[in-house]
């Protein structure tokens, strides 16, 4: 981890003149930052503040996993800077758990969010996973309940994908997993709508919810298009007009490194690209797409397909701005196909 950290450190030399807007958050990522010990982490967020003009009162985010979070490291975390947490719980089921295969258990699920809060942290984010086989929607009640009894102040709900060079992708190949249903993994995300609202909770994205003034602040600057800058192994770049890829081999990576280079590719947008781009994102938040802002990018939305969303219960124009209803982010992605522009 020593020399990750060194490398991690010796990026950040070399893509400091990256970003020229002031730094308004840092995010620990996945794979798994908690295991980092405070004086990593604590160099890493002072490397960070020494090369980029980063607000006085910065988001600072570390993803961290249930079995991780101790009184000790919860305190390490603090002492480091760390100010939010996102904690993947994914489920309060222990069977649930284990099919997913999950280092920790129910009991830990729990008392990690329970710890995080006696340890100081009010600005607590807790994943779950929805849409998982075999599992009914009074079992998925339940697990929402749960989350709801513990009041964080934001909530990430993300529907089972099975990628195809996974565990699951096997299973669903050799027939020992059976998906399931849109329709069903579709009443479940209306389940969690209707509990989540009446606890008080905004969505503010189709996948993230959250008390009052403790939206993502990290991750609304990607729905809202503002650049940012990926440091590590697999970590990805965006300025507005490109994006960059870092190579996901971490050999290759901290070869790379060591030799004084960026271990990235990069993609220029084309002007279709951005266009689409803009509208992938800012039609899963509620704040929708801005029409003048495609305007100025020299699109103009198809009218009969907008009423046609309208008159459906799909869409409401606000201010100028398209944005889905309940009913439309159950088909974000499908609207947002329809309205992109295919390069010839």
């Amino acid at each position: 981890m020593d020399q990750m950290v060194e490398c991690l450190m010796k990026e950040i030399d070399i893509r400091k003149k990256y970003l020229r807007e002031p730094v308004e958050t840092i995010y620990f990522g996945g794979g798994t930052p908690s295991l980092l010990t405070s004086v990593q982490l604590s160099n890493l967020i002072k490397k960070v503040r020494e090369e980029f003009d980063v607000i006085s009162n910065s988001e600072i985010t570390l993803e961290a996993n249930p079995d991780d979070l101790s009184k000790g490291k919860l305190l390490e975390f603090k002492n480091a800077g760390i100010n939010r947490l996102s904690i993947g719980v994914q489920s309060f089921d222990s069977t649930v758990l284990q099919f997913l295969n999950r280092a920790h258990n129910d009991k830990q699920a729990s008392n990690c969010i329970e710890l995080s809060k006696q340890e100081g942290f009010d600005n607590i984010s807790v994943d779950l996973i929805y849409g998982i086989p075999n599992r009914s929607h009074v079992q998925w009640k339940e697990d929402l309940k749960k989350l709801i009894a513990f009041d964080p102040a934001h909530i990430s709900a993300y529907c089972l994908t099975i990628e195809p060079k996974t565990a699951f992708g096997h299973w669903l190949k050799k027939g020992k997993l059976k998906p399931v249903e849109d329709d069903y993994s579709a009443e479940q995300f209306e389940i969690m709508l209707d509990l989540l609202e009446k606890a008080g909770y905004e969505q503010y994205e189709i996948s993230n919810f959250s008390k009052p003034t403790y939206y993502s602040k990290h991750n609304t600057a990607y729905w809202q298009q503002k650049p940012y800058l990926g440091i590590g192994p697999s970590a990805h770049s965006y300025n507005l007009t490109s994006r960059q890829y870092n190579v996901s081999n971490n050999q290759k990576y901290m070869v790379a490194i060591g030799h004084g280079e960026s271990p990235s590719s990069l993609e220029k947008l084309t002007r279709e690209d951005q266009i689409n781009d803009y509208l992938l994102t800012t039609l899963r938040t509620k704040w929708g797409s801005d029409l003048t802002v495609l305007q100025q990018m020299g699109y103009l939305l198809d009218p009969q397909y907008v009423q046609k969303l309208i008159h459906a219960g799909h869409a409401v124009l606000t201010n100028n701005h398209l944005v889905l209803t309940k009913r439309g982010r159950l088909l974000a992605d499908q609207i947002s196909a329809d309205l992109f522009i295919v390069d010839n």
